[in-house]
């Protein structure tokens, strides 16, 4: 009888589903979604190239990572890219690979990891925009 349990209990094993084994399946960004962000990131290195703050300040979703202290283009020039966008981010961000996400509530967005820093480009209503900036840890 014990033999048999065991058969039954090891064959119901075997039967179920191996989940924790599963790699999570990678977002894939959809044809369209691809050529829209590389219309917007095309326009926005284009920006850092030239070093135009103002241009950036109006490809960037303000108030900027909604703190309130950023809330204008004058502010988030003299505030954000001052310190972040330094020559050498510009430079990466420029030739850096975008890699995309698609998060829980369905925001579709690419990141750029230049060493310390994460630039992220998020999908809104209006479009692509410069979103926020994580700590690549």
């Amino acid at each position: 009888m014990k033999v048999l349990l065991r058969i039954v209990l090891a064959a119901a094993l075997v039967q179920l589903p191996p989940a924790f084994a599963q790699a999570p399946k990678k977002a894939i960004a959809s044809p369209a979604l691809q050529k829209e962000f590389a219309g917007f990131i095309e326009k926005f290195r284009a920006a850092l190239k030239a070093n135009d703050s103002a241009a950036v300040a109006g490809m960037t979703r303000l108030p900027f990572m909604n703190e309130s202290s950023t809330r204008d283009a004058a502010q988030f020039r003299e505030k954000i890219y001052k310190t972040h966008f330094t020559a050498k981010n510009r430079a990466c961000i420029q030739r850096g690979k975008a890699l995309y996400d698609r998060e829980g509530d369905n925001n579709d967005s690419y990141s750029i990891f230049c060493s310390e820093d994460i630039f992220v480009f998020t999908k809104t209503p209006e479009g692509f925009l410069f979103t926020d900036i994580s700590v690549n840890d």
